[in-house]
């Protein structure tokens, strides 16, 4: 994540007003900065740090911030603040493994009004979009989707479709997506490089916002979705070319008590191949719910080794908010 400092885009990348059919300095309002810390015990502190930022949208009129979960994850203090100036702290009030989604509460009055939602349904590859992020135009960038595609991260994430923009925006965590009607279509996820027509480019990959209506409620009531959540096994792998490398392990997680080891490389899951990244999870995800022992057969340099390990709910390693 890109820290926030003072920086701001040369006036030919922002978008002009003129060239919008919508209020752009009032969409742009809706976003507010997030600032959090995080205890230096938390699970994800080594991973994620201590101290992150990134961008939040005010989505309902009561000022409840919709947001990029992994700014917020196990946070002990947040601080939000908007174009006009206002600050005040927030509540962690819920986070969604699956989307990638986290929800703020305002612990004061914001005064910034609410974005609505859209669809990214609507927005086609080719079209203009503004991506910004908290601090009005100078923080706002022209940019354009250049693809809608499955996503597949190292960390047992996927998206059956994301969005894709160039140019990136550098403070990516939780931007919005505006399309041409002035709704938010997606949240700002991760800064990307891509191969397009025989060149490489920059961009950023963002969530969806229609993944959000589904689980709205329940993330409300109960700090994360109702559905069950998906077994989890601690491994980070990287996707290179055909082979699925085990880049990383989360401390203490299943596939480190299991014995794995960094460099291991994925070659079945349950004794199936996986064609992709995306396809290793899905086939993680399919095989039962959480507590479900999971076998991995793997390739090392001394030779093949087989592994059964049980699975878990990665959100039981996390810290909770102390209020709910």
């Amino acid at each position: 994540m890109a820290e926030q400092k003072d920086w701001e885009f040369p006036v030919e990348m922002r978008p002009r007003p003129e060239d919008w059919r919508f209020d752009l300095d009032a969409a742009l309002d809706a976003l507010v900065l997030v600032r959090a810390e995080i205890p230096e015990d938390a699970f994800t502190a080594p991973l994620l740090g201590t101290e992150r930022a990134g961008n939040g949208v005010v989505i309902r009129d009561d000022g409840l911030v919709l947001t990029i979960g992994y700014l917020i994850t196990e946070a002990s203090t947040i601080w939000l603040r908007t174009n006009k100036g206002h600050v005040v702290p927030g509540f962690p009030l819920a986070y969604d493994q699956a989307t990638g989604f986290g929800l703020v509460q305002p612990l004061g009055k914001l005064g910034a009004k609410a974005i609505e939602r859209g669809s990214a349904a609507s927005c086609r590859v080719g079209e203009n979009v503004v991506v910004a992020g908290q601090g009005g135009r100078a923080h706002a960038l022209k940019a354009t989707v250049f693809a809608r595609r499955e996503f597949a991260g190292y960390w047992e994430y996927m998206l059956d479709e994301a969005l894709f923009t160039a140019p990136a925006h550098p403070q990516w965590g939780g931007s919005a997506l505006i399309g041409s009607d002035g709704k938010l279509l997606a949240l700002g996820s991760l800064l990307v490089q891509e191969k397009v027509d025989g060149g490489t480019i920059q961009g950023n990959m963002l969530v969806p916002i229609d993944l959000l209506a589904p689980i709205l409620e329940d993330m409300l009531k109960l700090g994360r979705p109702a559905r069950p959540p998906r077994p989890w096994l601690g491994l980070y792998v990287a996707d290179s070319g055909d082979q699925l490398v085990v880049a990383g392990l989360a401390p203490g997680g299943p596939a480190e008590r299991a014995g794995m080891k960094v460099g291991d490389m994925v070659l079945e899951i349950e004794g199936a191949k996986p064609s992709s990244l995306a396809d290793l999870w899905r086939r993680l995800w399919r095989v039962g719910p959480v507590g479900v022992s999971v076998r991995l057969r793997v390739r090392r340099k001394d030779g093949l080794r087989e592994f059964m390990m049980q699975s878990a709910d990665r959100n039981e390693f996390l810290k909770k908010p102390h209020l709910h």
